[in-house]
This record gives C-alpha cells, sequence and structure tokens, in this order.
C-alpha cells in the first residue's frame, strides 16, 4: 500500500514535470533564461517546439499502465542527453543538477504503475 503511494506521488511529480517542460518549451520566447540555457547546450530554436511535443507525449504515456515503461524510458533518455549536452557544453552543473530527474523515472520503473493489482 505504502509502495502504491510513493509511486502515485512521484507518477504526478514526473508527469507534472513532463508537461511543464512541454509547455514551457513552446513559450520559451518569454522566459530569456530559457533561451540562454539551451543556446548554451546547442539546443537549436526550431527544435524546442519538436522537444516540447515529446514532453508532452512522454508525459501522456506515463499515465497509462501499458506505456508507462515506454514513457519512463524515453524520459530517461531524454534526460541522458540533457546530461550529454551540458558534459558537452562544459557545463557540469546542469548535468548534476539533472541526477535526480534521472532517478525519478528510475525508481518509477522498479515501483512499477500504481493502480496495478500485484
Amino acid at each position: 500500500m505504502i509502495k502504491n503511494i510513493i509511486s502515485l506521488i512521484l507518477l504526478l511529480v514526473s508527469v507534472g514535470l513532463s508537461f511543464k517542460h512541454g509547455w514551457d518549451s513552446f513559450n520559451v520566447k518569454n522566459h530569456q533564461e530559457s533561451l540562454k540555457m539551451m543556446a548554451e547546450l546547442g539546443i537549436k530554436p526550431t527544435f524546442v517546439p519538436a522537444m516540447g511535443i515529446a514532453m508532452l507525449l512522454i508525459g501522456t504515456l506515463l499515465l497509462f499502465p501499458k506505456t508507462f515503461l515506454l514513457g519512463n524510458i524515453l524520459n530517461a533518455i531524454s534526460i541522458v542527453i540533457i546530461m550529454a549536452l551540458a558534459i558537452n557544453a562544459g557545463n557540469f552543473k546542469i548535468a548534476f543538477m539533472e541526477i535526480p530527474f534521472l532517478l525519478l523515472p528510475l525508481v518509477l520503473i522498479w515501483l512499477k504503475y500504481p493502480f496495478l493489482k500485484n
């Protein structure tokens, strides 16, 4: 029971973060700090809407039991890509800040979908 509650809380956090990042990708022109960070990482402005769509898709995949694993794998891959871009740019601070966010989908995979009966 406790495992399901923890899994549910982490699932809601992960879905919320995915939707927030997806939505922010469509409004990146209003956030100069985000534009600066993406330019520093080498992410071109034309690629940002595609990232937003991907993050919204990942958040949606997390909500359904049959696509829960795929959503978490894609979420982890997207975080590893951001970490790799940050390391390539020499910004280790961003790479280290992404570690807890990388652990989130991995822990969710381990805990499994919260509403399934074991």
